[in-house]
This record gives C-alpha cells, structure tokens and sequence, in this order.
C-alpha cells in the first residue's frame, strides 16, 4: 500500500512539474509553431485539444527522464483509458482473429436477412490508438448503419515495425470473410474502414484483396483522411497546414519513418524530399504531384517545391516506402482497376488531404466509383470528436453521418 501510495504521489508531483512547465516554457515553443486557421468552427476548443496533447506528451517525457516509463507508453495509458463498454443496442465482444486482438459489435436487434460487416482499422500514426480509443467511434458505426463492426487490435510501431500492422489488418479481414456467416454477415458484403493510419491500412489491405479468387470481392472501401504516400511532403496541404494541430507535418513523416523501421534519423530529408532518386519520383509523379491537385486547393499560400535527388545511402534506409502495402498511392493502375466502390472523406484542415484528393482521382481514372466528402472547416482526427460532450464539433458528427 505504501508502495502505491508513493508512485501516486510521484505521479501527481511530476503531471504538476509537467504542466508547470508546460505554460511557463513549453507554450513559447509549441504553439509558435502551431495555427489555428480562421475556418476552423470553435477554434478555442482545437486550441483546447491541443494543450491537452501537449501536456501529456510533456508528462510522459518527464516520466521517461526519471525512468518510470517510456512516453510512448504513458501516451498510450492515457488514451485508453476512454473505454465506455455499456451499450444497450450492441452485443460487444473481444476475440482473437489469426493472433489478433479484435472487438466486436454486433446490434442486438434481430435481422431478416444478413448484416454488413465493417472491419475498422484505427488511426494514430500506426504509433498510437487501439480498441479503446475508436470505441465510441466503433459502436456509433455499428448502430447508426445496423452494421456487425469489427475493430482490429494491430500491433504498434515502434516496437512492431512495417509490414506488422498491414499483415495484422490483413490476417484478421481474411479471418472475417471466410467466417463471417457465423457473425451473420453476408461475406459478399464486407467493407474496410479506418481513419488516418487505418485509412492507409484499409487501402493497403483493399489492394491486396483486389482480384483474390478464393474469397468474395470486398464490397467496398472507407478511408477517412487516409495517408497515403510518403514521396512528397510538400504537396499543397502538407504546406498550407504544416503547422495545424493536432497532426503537423513534421509529425506525418516522423510517424510514417516510425512504421517503416522505428528509425527517424533521415526526418530532415523525407521532408525536404531528398530521401528519393530523382528517376523514381518522376516516374510516380504521375500519380503524385502538386499537378494533380485542384487549382482551388492551391490558392492559400502553395508555394512549388523544387525536386531534389537523394544519395544512395539515404534511398537504402527508406527505399521501402515505395511499396504499395506501406504507401498504398504508388500501386499499379492493375490494381486500383479492381478496387471495390470506395468513400474518402477529406479535410481542409489537414496535412493528408492531398493524399486523399490524389487517390480519388486515380481511382476515378481507373472506373472505380467513388463518393467524396469534404469537410471546409475540417482538421486531422475531428471524426473521433463527434461524441466528447463539450469539446465535441459539429463536422465531426456531419462527416460521421456520411461515412454511416
């Protein structure tokens, strides 16, 4: 008892150390770097949002400094202590799917006939989130489209580098299509989803399963401001919202290195653009490039970035970022020919919108159908705030019910 006693104690002296430090001197740095654009809606609550993440990243290094945990971790404790499980209309189990930790919500209500089933793939830079954090998320999906909604537990960067997060995703769909009659789901009618890293998840598991003859086609494929490629970091909406909390653009690429190998020493060149030969970002330049973005999405401040080449040394530490499992953007147009119905929902807000304006456009290219919807006065992650009582946003709840 005095053991626990002392590390709460502790715990409460260093969150006060950290949040001391945080508005003396933390504030001065962070925020000098951040934007609150005026077409945000509410903007003091993203400004809210945002201290909240900065003071628990502060915490978590200070407990790392004095050796009680890793920040990462702390991180991680803290957001999964958000879990609400009771649900009156939703029969929520976790399961395991091939070695993979999964959440499942059926409705309760009895059906005529089969349900949909939705595998979702949660966000958080493959470096963070897990069942507990898109729980709301996952049982407001289940309910509103009367759909059995599978949450997928993959394993997190960096201790669990690239491909383990795409091989959990896409063992565990697998697992589902094949059983999924036993959930009453029609297997001809399974959807992919995920938000941010999920979105990139749920593109690269959907290509994969693209013309598989011993399982039915997926029926479609849901991304929700996806990431999608990791060539250029300085497309239009990497440099309009470089600094637009709560996802800089720093932070896309460190999370994007942390998945590929855990390794974020080449940060400076990802973002510079100097990390791949000049040859290969040619020839991908024609499906990534500031060409392909609508001029309207170009007016607010876009400046063209000049191509760089790289030195072999750097491209050997990244060159796996040209994979299309990693950076689902870069597959062959005779694979993204065979992709099922999809839905992107972009933000203006937002670092990866661009990857997703890019990836509908190859998609519409190549005859595959797809909805689009913008949110103008969207930012990064605002789906996941549709339901947090008072520093919840409208958009959040718009663009949950088009996804729905």
């Amino acid at each position: 008892m005095a053991v626990v006693y002392t590390l709460l104690v502790l715990f409460l002296a260093v969150f006060v150390a950290g949040f001391v430090w945080l508005v003396l001197g933390a504030m001065n740095f962070d925020f000098s770097n951040s934007e609150i654009p005026p077409g945000v809606n509410e903007p003091v609550k993203l400004r809210i949002i945002h201290i909240m993440l900065i003071s628990r990243a502060v915490v978590g290094r200070i407990l790392e400094n004095i050796g009680i945990c890793s920040q990462v971790n702390f991180v991680r404790y803290m957001q999964d202590r958000k879990t609400r499980r009771v649900d009156p209309k939703l029969l929520i189990k976790d399961l395991w799917f091939e070695k993979v930790p999964v959440r499942i919500y059926q409705p309760k209500a009895s059906s005529a006939s089969q349900r949909r089933g939705v595998m979702f793939f949660h966000g958080g830079g493959w470096v963070f989130g897990s069942l507990e954090t898109h729980e709301r998320l996952c049982r407001s999906i289940a309910r509103e489209s009367e759909s059995v909604v599978v949450s997928v537990g993959y394993r997190l960067a960096p201790e669990h580098k690239y491909p383990a997060a795409y091989e959990d995703c896409l063992n565990a769909t697998i697992h589902f299509m094949k059983n999924a009659e036993h959930y009453g789901v029609d297997p001809a009618n399974v959807t992919v989803c995920g938000d941010s890293a999920g979105g990139n998840l749920a593109a690269a598991v959907s290509q994969t399963l693209a013309g598989r003859s011993d399982l039915p086609s997926l029926r479609a494929q849901v991304l929700i401001y996806p990431g999608l490629q990791a060539l250029d970091f300085n497309l239009p909406s990497y440099q309009q919202n470089r600094g637009v909390p709560p996802l800089f653009r720093e932070r896309a690429a460190f999370y994007m290195l942390q998945y590929l190998d855990g390794n974020a020493s080449n940060l400076e060149e990802v973002l510079e653009g100097s990390h791949i030969p000049m040859d290969i970002k040619l020839n991908y330049g024609k499906w990534v490039s500031p060409d392909h973005i609508p001029e309207k999405f170009k007016v607010r401040g876009y400046k063209p970035h000049v191509l760089l080449d790289c030195s072999t040394e750097i491209y050997e530490t990244v060159k796996r970022l040209c994979e299309p499992s990693l950076c689902p953007l870069l597959a062959e147009d005779a694979v993204v020919q065979q992709l099922p119905e999809s839905f992107i929902l972009t933000c203006e807000y937002d670092v990866l919108r661009d990857d997703g304006l890019l990836y509908k456009k190859r998609l519409e290219d190549n005859g595959v159908p797809v909805t689009w919807y913008h949110l103008e006065d969207g930012f990064h992650g605002i789906i996941n705030s549709f339901n947090t009582d008072w520093l919840s946003f409208p958009s959040g709840k718009r663009g949950l019910d088009n996804i729905v």
